[in-house]
């Protein structure tokens, strides 16, 4: 198989912490947005995803839309191009919108393995389209990108060490695209498949990293969340923002906040902008002695599926034209009354701060059945270390509790990540066992080990080995991708000329 380039995954993490820890606001300074006049608001993210398989002319790695360009008659490949304009077609709305006098809001999830896959087909059309909407100065009050992990892995099934890494490789992939400055921007993050690990143990690392590598908030599902008596969130709740609180076995606790994902088929309810008639219908509501407006926040596939590819460009005009309207008619009547606005999650939370709300004065959530199981771990005879009394809690829950489950929550509930995959999974966590045994003491004697060709083609296929994509398909060709995957990653790791 002939060599090819690598995506830009590692070698600046150090720059790239720093660059991301920088505090203050990154939107207050450009939004036309007052809170006193708000209403209500509604933020939609849109999440743009392709896997990269090991399924070129010769076996090299490249983008599923490159392969579906290559072979139409399979299944619907034919929808390759139609795809390939959803990933640059924002990039048109909102300029026109725009000028038309509207304030339209979007926040964009792309994964690592579309960024680079657009990038190795040549297809610049897109990518110019990408950099005016995370670069453009005029566009910047309007777009906000979340980060998310560079493979679209899901977090309860990644193994701990590799959150953090996936995390970075994404942060890499963003500023070598787009620049430091629009980096700096990205503050929310987009959980793929939001898939909330709720293992303690998990859950708490998985915080950790997002914390370090500059995250303020995530977007989480609303029933993958619980209040910290174990109840479900309240109507009011689910509109506003929450503090989200992390727990580990040692009884270490870190939080962050969470933007709360209401219910509901997803590609339909942004695909036909539900949340802004949603908002419509809501109004502001007391938070720490303060009326703040009611957020609705959807996020649903970009592209996947006919309304996502063929009504929502219609629906997120005349959505931004409604609220237009109704803005103009409040004004022209002197009406001092808040509105409904879009919004974007850190404009919102901004916006929040600036009026003298603090992250102790949202509510305090967990993700679920944490409750039942502190209070088993409570009930329990000493146990020799925490971490023995936490899984001997989670072993008896188990065995006796048919609704408890520690495989986390995501929006697609009826189908599991872990059950029937073992032949994916034991070759993730050898890979991944495999990665650290090697490169970890080289690291920790050398961090400039991450610039090396070698690091980096082995994370590659670590990364990319953890993709959700050879899973949710089910087995067959895609479990025989992440074979191929891993034997390359393996065979990577183990053969001589892969230590620098």
């Amino acid at each position: 198989m002939a060599h090819q380039s690598l995506p830009p995954i590692a070698g600046n993490e150090a720059e790239i912490l720093a660059l991301v820890q920088k505090p203050g606001p990154v939107f207050l300074a450009n939004t036309n947005l007052k809170l006193e006049q708000i209403s209500s608001g509604f933020a939609c993210a849109l999440h743009m995803h392709q896997p990269t398989i090991p399924a070129g002319a010769h076996g090299e790695l490249i983008s599923h839309l490159q392969y579906m360009l290559d072979h139409p008659g399979e299944g619907d490949n034919h929808n390759a191009e139609a795809f390939a304009n959803c990933y640059r077609r924002l990039a048109e709305i909102l300029p026109q919108l725009i000028r038309d006098g509207c304030n339209p809001r979007i926040m964009l999830d792309y994964s690592g393995n579309l960024l680079w896959g657009i990038g190795q087909m040549g297809r610049q059309d897109i990518i110019d389209g990408l950099k005016s909407l995370a670069c453009d100065p005029s566009l910047q009050p309007h777009v906000e990108w979340l980060g998310t992990f560079w493979s679209h892995a899901v977090a309860p099934s990644t193994p701990i060490p590799d959150l953090k890494l996936q995390i970075l490789a994404w942060q890499h992939n963003f500023a070598a695209l787009f620049g430091n400055d629009a980096l700096q921007r990205v503050k929310g993050f987009s959980p793929p498949e939001m898939h909330l690990p709720n293992h303690p143990d998990t859950f708490y690392e998985f915080v950790k990293a997002l914390k370090e590598c500059g995250y303020q908030w995530l977007l989480v599902q609303e029933h993958s969340v619980e209040n910290l008596d174990g109840s479900c969130l309240s109507q009011g709740q689910k509109y506003l923002p929450n503090q989200l609180v992390a727990r580990n076995s040692s009884g270490e606790i870190i939080t962050i906040l969470a933007l709360i994902k209401t219910q509901g088929s997803d590609t339909k309810l942004v695909g036909q902008m539900q949340p802004c008639y949603e908002a419509i219908g809501l109004g502001r509501q007391a938070l720490a002695g303060v009326m703040v407006p009611s957020l609705v926040s959807q996020i649903a596939d970009g592209e996947n599926g006919g309304v996502m590819m063929n009504e929502f460009p219609s629906a997120y005009i005349q959505a931004n034209q409604t609220i237009a309207a109704r803005a103009k008619d409040g004004a022209s009547g002197g009406a001092s009354s808040q509105s409904t606005v879009a919004i974007n999650g850190s404009e919102y939370l901004e916006l929040l701060e600036q009026s003298g709300i603090k992250p102790t004065d949202y509510p305090m959530i967990q993700p679920v059945h944490q409750h039942k199981l502190w209070q088993k771990v409570g009930s329990q005879a000493p146990q020799p270390a925490p971490q023995q009394a936490t899984e001997a809690a989670i072993a008896e829950l188990q065995a006796t509790d048919h609704t408890f489950s520690m495989a986390g929550a995501s929006w697609t509930n009826n189908l599991s990540w872990v059950e029937g995959y073992a032949n994916v999974l034991e070759p993730m966590n050898q890979l991944s066992a495999e990665f650290h045994q090697v490169f970890d003491p080289l690291v920790a004697k050398d961090p400039a080990v991450t610039k090396s060709p070698q690091y980096q083609e082995a994370l590659l296929h670590l990364l990319l080995l953890e993709t959700s994509c050879f899973r949710y398909w089910g087995q067959g060709a895609w479990t025989d991708y992440a074979s191929e995957i891993h034997r390359r990653g393996s065979a990577l790791i183990s053969s001589p000329g892969a230590l620098p």
